[in-house]
């Protein structure tokens, strides 16, 4: 982001490793299977099963979910300053969504019983753009916190 002079950043982050859990327990399934299909394609080639052909599968499975978990996680960063809110998307090609301030009517946030259990959230930010027009940050692991720097933003803005 190029923040002018006058813009200060009020906080930035990514999306919590929590808010994908769904990705590493599908990530954790399939190495199951891929460790099964080895040891059963090793025990059908050699009469027995090679148990370095399956933990060289296990590794690379369980390194490949890792690397896509970061990278799942890390190509989405959601900024807030003192004029305006951005959301990144992307590694290869990048997306960029942005609203200024003076924009946002309503800030909310909301968490399901399951989003609660793993302490995440939404923030839901209501523009003068419209329904047609969804500004959110998924998956926060202090929603609160957000809304706070938010609302203090708002405050501030009025106030100057």
């Amino acid at each position: 982001m190029d923040a002018t002079s006058e813009e200060q950043v009020l906080w930035h982050g990514h999306p919590s490793w929590r808010s994908i859990l769904d990705l590493y327990v599908k990530g954790w399934l399939a190495t199951v299977v891929a460790a099964v299909l080895v040891a059963a394609i090793t025990d059908i080639g050699a009469g027995h099963i090679e148990l370095g052909w399956v933990v060289l599968a296990v590794a690379f499975s369980l390194t490949a979910v890792a690397l896509a978990g970061l990278i799942r996680r890390k190509r989405t960063l959601y900024t807030i300053t003192s004029q305006r809110l951005t959301i990144r998307t992307g590694l290869i090609a990048r997306s960029v969504q942005e609203t200024r301030l003076d924009r946002i009517q309503n800030v909310n946030s909301r968490q399901s019983m399951l989003e609660r259990l793993l302490g995440i959230g939404t923030v839901d930010f209501d523009t003068a753009g419209g329904a047609e027009y969804s500004f959110a940050f998924h998956g926060l692991t202090a929603p609160d916190q957000v809304v706070r720097t938010v609302d203090g933003a708002l405050r501030a803005r009025g106030a100057g």
